[in-house]
């Protein structure tokens, strides 16, 4: 279903890497990094020019490709190790610094709250999980059925955190302005969590 919807347009989204990483991360040491649904790779080449190690996954091998290419472009093809994965099915290996799952939901069968509670095991100490999300539905879609938006509460509460071991740095709803399929710009409301491993 992916590799049709990236087939459908040269390039999906904007290139740029989400502002909440950018807003987050700025600042914290590079280390390794492992960003979760990356999609045609704007996150992963801007943590890479930052000097992060990336290991950066997708289940759409066209999206890979593609963030391949971006990523030669940027000079940074070394830094980041593209892989493979159906989350619900395959993980990457290794504990990292951060773990970053940018709008990670999806109109098939994702276990998403599963796929949360493994990044979370990949944390090394001190390092930080970054999850952010829809919190409502655009104007524009009708169609409901497919994709539950948890509150930042309710991602907390599923990650299963054992207590004392992790610190809540972030919890909080945002607005940002996007264009409807007509091009008009519309608000929409995201959430962000942010947690750090003791």
């Amino acid at each position: 279903m992916w590799d049709e919807r990236y087939r459908e347009s040269h390039r999906i989204w904007s290139g740029n890497p989400n502002a909440v990483l950018v807003r987050e991360v700025e600042g914290m040491p590079p280390g390794r990094a492992l960003d979760l649904g990356c999609g045609e790779g704007a996150d992963a080449v801007w943590l890479a020019r930052w000097g992060w190690q990336v290991t950066a996954t997708d289940i759409s091998r066209v999206a890979l490709g593609r963030a391949a290419e971006h990523a030669a472009e940027a000079g940074v093809a070394d830094r980041i190790d593209w892989q493979f994965h159906d989350l619900g099915a395959t993980f990457p290996e290794g504990e990292f610094d951060l773990v970053s799952a940018q709008f990670l939901h999806s109109m098939g069968d994702l276990p998403r709250e599963e796929i949360l509670r493994r990044a979370a095991r990949a944390v090394a100490p001190g390092g930080v999980l970054l999850i952010v999300g829809h919190a409502g539905f655009p104007p524009w879609d009708h169609d409901h059925a497919h994709m539950e938006l948890p509150t930042t509460d309710e991602v907390l509460a599923s990650l299963e955190l054992p207590e004392g071991e992790w610190d809540v740095l972030l919890s909080a709803e945002h607005e940002r302005v996007q264009n409807d399929p007509d091009g008009n710009p519309v608000t929409r409301t995201d959430n962000a969590l942010k947690v750090r491993r003791r």
